[in-house]
């Protein structure tokens, strides 16, 4: 694992007021192809979700069966993480749209939109790698730091993240419950009641949708476009777990203490979000069906910034680092996800002791 990079003086002033230059020169080109592709995007996940139910509908044999999960995968991945997850983060609020609006978006998986924008924008992205404040990290189940009490439960860690890559949207959708501290006494049930109810209410209407309604549609095919589905669903969850784990877990991502980002300055936030986050690298296409999150350094630097706009600022953000000495995590899909699974099992043993000195 790398060492952290800590700059002090006119030097980190000099690094903020590059990443700040990069961050306004940037917002001046945000324009009519920013609007563009979103709506393009939007046309495409219909087209792709309406040819997916199509085929599972009405097609016959497995070849239309598999081909109708591709495209309905598809169109879920894409407008979960490039649509969903771009504008909820206020990405396209200068447009003015309320279909495409931060405040009012609502995304196609069993997590309330509102729940997300409070565990994500603000826990995470204020907080990223905080141990104790950033609850994304880990997700409440893994054990990825030093900084992270190893228990018993803790060894068959690689198991629970298997069960959570299947099951990742259901991890998304609990998160801002906090079930762990109404089970520890920590939460009035009043309150616990009352995060529950938006959540039930749109993971009953997730599953009303794909489980109930679209196969009572299909009639005698029902069976095929339950099945369907329920493996469009799985390739989803598997595909933006393993997105965003290999953004954020990576083994040269660095944990911090509430006590190193006390009083923290801009540039140090930006030494933060850098030092916290791996990028992967990959074609055009491949940059697509993450939303862009393949550029998580960048999303963790410039959050608000309509996320196809990262790949051109990736070089720049790239050679910053290499001239101010701060490590810069790329690299392929498969040594990035080596490197999270390398991570939680690491972390899934008992931490080293110490011997005395002799």
């Amino acid at each position: 694992m790398t060492t952290k990079t800590r700059l002090y003086g006119d030097e980190l002033a000099a690094f903020e007021s590059e990443l700040d230059a990069l961050r306004v020169e940037t917002l001046a080109q945000v324009g009519e192809a920013d609007a563009r592709h979103i709506r393009r995007m939007r046309g495409f996940v219909q087209g792709s979700a309406i040819a997916g139910r199509g085929l599972l509908m009405f097609g016959w044999g497995p070849v239309s069966w598999v081909a109708g999960v591709l495209a309905l995968a598809t169109a879920k991945i894409v407008e979960n993480m490039e649509i969903g997850h771009n504008v909820m983060h206020g990405q396209y609020d200068w447009m003015n749209d309320p279909s495409l609006h931060s405040a009012t978006y609502e995304w196609d998986i069993v997590c309330d939109g509102d729940h997300w924008r409070h565990s994500h924008n603000v826990e995470h992205h204020d907080h990223t790698n905080v141990i104790g404040k950033d609850h994304d990290f880990g997700y409440g189940m893994l054990r990825l730091s030093d900084q992270q009490r190893w228990k018993k439960a803790t060894l068959l860690q690689p198991l629970w993240y298997a069960l959570l890559a299947m099951n990742f949207q259901w991890g998304v959708a609990i998160h801002d419950i906090k079930i762990g501290r109404f089970l520890k006494g920590r939460m009035p049930r009043a309150e616990f009641r009352e995060r529950m109810r938006p959540f039930l209410r749109k993971a009953g209407r997730q599953l009303f949708k794909d489980y109930v309604l679209f196969p009572a549609l299909a009639f005698w095919q029902w069976p095929r476009v339950l099945l369907g589905n329920l493996a469009a669903n799985l390739i989803r969850n598997l595909w933006t777990n393993a997105i965003i784990f290999c953004g954020h877990f990576t083994e040269q991502v660095q944990t911090y203490t509430p006590r190193e980002v006390a009083d923290e300055t801009r540039g140090q936030w930006y030494l933060r979000q850098i030092q916290g986050s791996s990028n992967l690298e990959g074609s055009r296409l491949f940059h697509l069906l993450t939303g862009e999150l393949s550029h998580q350094i960048e999303h963790h630097l410039f959050p608000d910034l309509p996320a196809p706009r990262y790949v051109q600022m990736a070089p720049r953000v790239r050679e910053i680092c290499a001239r101010y000495g701060v490590h810069y995590n790329t690299g392929g899909f498969w040594k990035q996800y080596g490197g999270v699974l390398a991570r939680i099992f690491r972390y899934a043993l008992p931490p080293r002791r110490r011997l005395a000195p002799a």
